[in-house]
């Protein structure tokens, strides 16, 4: 289902939203954060797939891999490194972000824990983050997270509680523990009186965007942009770096999300931040998320000028297809959550109603974000039919522009 957001708008980036994230703020975050031992100092590729271009009818098809980030393999690396760092110096603003990093302050951070919900990633990044500070951790899982996902959480020292239910059980299960226990939520979502920290998570993946413009510059700009859904996060992240820096002539924004978990294409029918309409539950696991993020709403609502949900099929599809690449493409290690920005792309270009309705012709340039890759090796050999090992080893240099 395509929804065009009719509240979209093409002007200059407001004032008020360039208070709470900022090209600047982006920067200053990736200037420390890739000082960080867990992450690679270089940027993550771009590749260029013309084969995939060429099928679908458009100009140009690049895609940013997330997968090489760091070895915690996903964009998530970002985020709540970031914020938690942050947290941090508020309470200690003299410290260098740096040192604390190196656990140089672990001594004086031993009273701190934080805790969060996750579907895998996101705790992920935040129980290296702590061990790296020197700070508790405690992660919530529900469910439908796999025992795989579990175990790549607690080799970071984090502590595990399982619930019941689904994702947004295990942010509500997160908070009633963090209010109990005089803790620290680490989350992406916010909610009446938790905006700091998720703005702070946002703007990490502000990073995504900085690297881009460094990687493309010089060259045409995209004319389509990609985001994934899931409470909005990544996608307010990333467009708001891309609307400060264009301005009025921004790229088109297209976000994607699993049908069943639906809310920011909600979001846009109603208006106001909405909650998913699905049973939430996604082969799709980063985007399974069922409350759209409020903060993250005040800067998509204005933004991005159209919503897609797309099956979980769609995603296993264009994970297969990735690995798979060609004589023209290089092969691309890409999860279930990271491919949806390439399944979005098919959708649309597949229909003649859908392609005029967001405007993509033969001369668009669509960049996406391969948001992670085999982060659950088992899971990914299952859905692809192959060892992530197997792509890598057929992967060729990416394109420098």
């Amino acid at each position: 289902m395509l929804v065009i957001n009719k509240n979209a708008t093409r002007g200059a980036y407001p004032g008020e939203l360039r208070d709470i994230l900022s090209i600047a703020e982006a920067k200053r975050t990736r200037g420390w954060l890739s000082r960080w031992s867990q992450l690679a100092p270089e940027p993550t590729p771009l590749w260029q797939l013309p084969g995939m271009a060429e099928e679908l009818g458009v100009a140009g098809i690049f895609v940013k891999d997330e997968s090489k980030r760091s070895a915690l393999g996903s964009f998530k690396a970002l985020g709540a490194p970031a914020a938690l760092v942050r947290l941090v110096l508020r309470a200690h603003p003299a410290w260098d972000p740096v040192a604390v990093l190196r656990g140089a302050h672990a001594a004086q951070l031993q009273s701190l824990v934080v805790i969060s919900a996750t579907d895998g990633n996101h705790g992920r990044a935040l129980a290296a983050a702590a061990q790296s500070i020197g700070v508790r951790c405690v992660i919530v899982l529900h469910k439908h997270v796999s025992v795989e996902r579990e175990a790549a959480i607690a080799a970071f020292g984090a502590e595990i509680v399982r619930i019941e239910g689904n994702y947004d059980a295990s942010v509500a299960h997160a908070a009633a523990l963090a209010q109990e226990n005089g803790w620290q939520v680490v989350s992406d979502t916010s909610y009446a009186g938790y905006e700091d920290i998720p703005r702070d998570v946002m703007q990490g993946y502000g990073i995504l965007a900085d690297e881009v413009m460094e990687q493309q510059e010089g060259t045409a700009m995209f004319s389509h942009v990609i985001l994934q859904g899931g409470v909005g996060g990544l996608a307010a992240g990333v467009a708001s770096y891309l609307w400060e820096h264009y301005g009025e002539k921004r790229p088109t924004l297209i976000v994607v999300e699993p049908r069943q978990a639906d809310c920011l294409l909600q979001s846009a029918i109603n208006g106001h931040a909405s909650n998913a309409t699905g049973t939430v539950d996604s082969v799709m696991a980063g985007l399974a998320c069922g409350e759209t993020s409020p903060l993250a709403w005040r800067f998509l609502a204005p933004s991005v000028d159209a919503f897609l949900t797309i099956e979980d099929g769609d995603a296993v599809e264009a994970m297969r297809l990735l690995a798979r690449g060609s004589a023209h493409d290089s092969p691309i290690v890409s999860g279930e959550s990271g491919a949806a920005g390439i399944a979005a792309l098919r959708v649309l270009t597949l229909s003649d109603d859908l392609w005029r309705k967001v405007r993509l012709d033969v001369r668009s340039k669509v960049l996406l974000i391969s948001t992670e890759g085999a982060t659950a090796p088992s899971v990914y050999r299952d859905l692809v039919g192959i060892d992530a090992d197997d792509v890598l080893g057929r992967q060729r240099a990416p394109v420098r522009f």
